[in-house]
């Protein structure tokens, strides 16, 4: 289907790229590739742009449909300083505190704030004889920040040697062990080791088994700080979109890429499900990297990464996500809250290991309209509330288990943090893992791509320059470095290094 822009671009003597899905990671891709002088052509399957960063508005309310933060907010800045412009000018950035509070099942919370003595004060309360450690590892994790993130988290991991020659610095920051088995090397209240673990779920990652490098998001926050855009994350979705049009490049919407075009071991272009045809100079697939390699590439070109490979892979958790607004306005709930359940351990081997939809359940409540008074009608407010669940190896029903779920999920709102929630609900929907899989085509429906363990990070990931199809690129979740916005920004970063001028590159 063509779309307004397209024709003109048919002249276009610039070298031409393709990007399959616009994700953040995709479209981060498509501003720094017509920075470098290539004509780009987004290709997106839904009806908008955003992919799991994507916005729903319903009867007046505006809902992110993913993330909901901004932790590194120089990498946005970095792609409008590409364009000539200023990020600040055109986005309402907003620092929060506290970034979030943790509520724990004994009613006891903690307040993470942006100052640092009121974090301690904070740690003090709860765990006196655990400040010491709280201040051990956080020197240890701005120690891990400085490697892993700004010497790494750019860089390509597409050479075995290079992994082998970090293998000694990755030991050091104890990158063998995972996340929560450093923290409780430094904490004792159990309390507080969630606290300083939890933030690999952020990115699907189990925190008993993820990499401790991820200590390095708890100095992200502490560093950059925690941020929210007015309009929430859609308007910087809208705005990346704005920069790509600005380059002469095109943003194609309902437009699904059925296959990549290989021609004696390369990219040429793509195949869309209605027929069309599309040349390209090299192709970068913002998919999930097992949906690009299982579906989009396919036999006999994908090798290293086959679908025997892709079975075997371990994934992260997918997501239940319930969007609701309610009459009238609940003031002292922050904008963001954790809270978190009974268990711990037990109930991440129940989703990543056992893979059983567990009675009990941590949950993450945003409310955006605490800092944003355009997500709701006047005197009404806007949540989502989101609770990790087993991908859809677990068998789960979701069109028979979504609604008895959300009414579990209600339940220990009204309970807990959003007293008469029931009878305040004025508009609703949910995200289940069916819809990861059939609306975003994330395999198995994992909301994060690969789990983000040692064995399955960096070099062991599927690169961002492919192994199997010359002039094949991969951005987004399932590629080095990992999912987030961080991360999925890097990911874009990586290309720099890796694809060719335009100047060199012609069909």
């Amino acid at each position: 289907m063509k779309q307004p822009g397209d024709i003109a671009q048919s002249a276009d003597p610039r070298a031409h790229a393709v990007v399959i899905g616009s994700g953040v990671g995709g479209l981060a891709a498509a501003v720094r590739l017509g920075a470098r002088g290539y004509r780009v052509t987004v290709l997106e399957q839904l009806d908008g742009p955003g992919g799991r960063a994507r916005v729903h508005r319903q009867d007046g309310f505006t809902f992110d449909a993913g993330p909901t933060i901004v932790t590194a907010p120089f990498l946005f800045e970095e792609l409008w300083d590409l364009c000539g412009r200023r990020f600040a000018d055109e986005i309402d950035l907003r620092p929060l505190d506290p970034f979030y509070r943790i509520r724990y099942a004994d009613g006891s919370t903690l307040d993470c704030r942006a100052d640092d003595r009121e974090m301690v004060a904070q740690i003090a309360r709860l765990s006196p004889d655990d400040v010491q450690g709280y201040l051990a590892f956080l020197r240890a994790s701005e120690a891990v920040y400085g490697v892993a993130f700004e010497q790494l988290g750019s860089m390509p991991f597409d050479s075995a040697l290079r992994m082998l020659r970090l293998a000694p610095k990755l030991l050091r920051m104890q990158g063998h062990r995972s996340l929560h088995a450093v923290v409780a090397r430094h904490v004792r209240d159990p309390r507080l080791r969630f606290a300083l673990s939890f933030h690999p779920l952020f990115v699907g990652g189990n925190p008993f088994r993820t990499t401790a490098i991820y200590a390095l998001i708890s100095h992200l926050e502490r560093r950059h700080g925690v941020h929210y855009p007015i309009g929430g994350i859609g308007r910087i979705v809208d705005g990346m979109v704005g920069l790509i049009r600005g380059q002469g490049g095109a943003v194609r919407y309902r437009s699904r890429v059925a296959s990549i075009a290989i021609e004696r071991g390369r990219a040429v272009g793509v195949r869309l499900a209605g027929g069309e045809a599309m040349k390209a100079d090299l192709v970068v697939s913002d998919a999930d990297a097992a949906t690009t390699y299982g579906e989009l590439v396919g036999a006999p070109h994908a090798r290293r990464w086959s679908p025997r490979r892709l079975r075997r892979a371990r994934y992260s958790m997918s997501l239940f996500v319930w969007y609701f607004g309610t009459r009238g306005r609940y003031e002292d709930v922050p904008h963001h809250t954790i809270l978190v359940g009974p268990r711990y351990r037990g109930l991440l081997r129940d989703i990543f290991d056992r893979k059983v939809l567990a009675d009990d359940f941590s949950l993450y409540l945003h409310r955006p309209s605490a800092s944003d008074p355009t997500v709701a009608p006047e005197g009404m407010d806007a949540f989502y509330a989101l609770s990790p669940v087993p991908d859809l190896d677990a068998g789960i029903d979701w069109t028979r288990h979504a609604e008895p779920y959300r009414r579990a999920i209600e339940a220990r709102l009204s309970a807990t943090v959003l007293p008469g929630l029931a009878g305040r609900i004025v508009t609703s929907r949910v995200l289940t893992p069916q819809g990861f899989r059939d609306e975003l085509g994330s395999y198995r429906g994992a909301a994060f791509s690969l789990a983000p363990n040692l064995t399955q990070s960096a070099w062991f990931r599927p690169h961002n320059r492919s192994e199997d199809v010359e002039s094949l690129y991969l951005v987004g979740a399932g590629t080095h470095p990992g999912a987030g916005l961080p991360g999925v920004l890097c990911s874009a970063r990586v290309l720099d290094k890796v694809v060719p001028d335009a100047s060199h590159v012609r069909s």
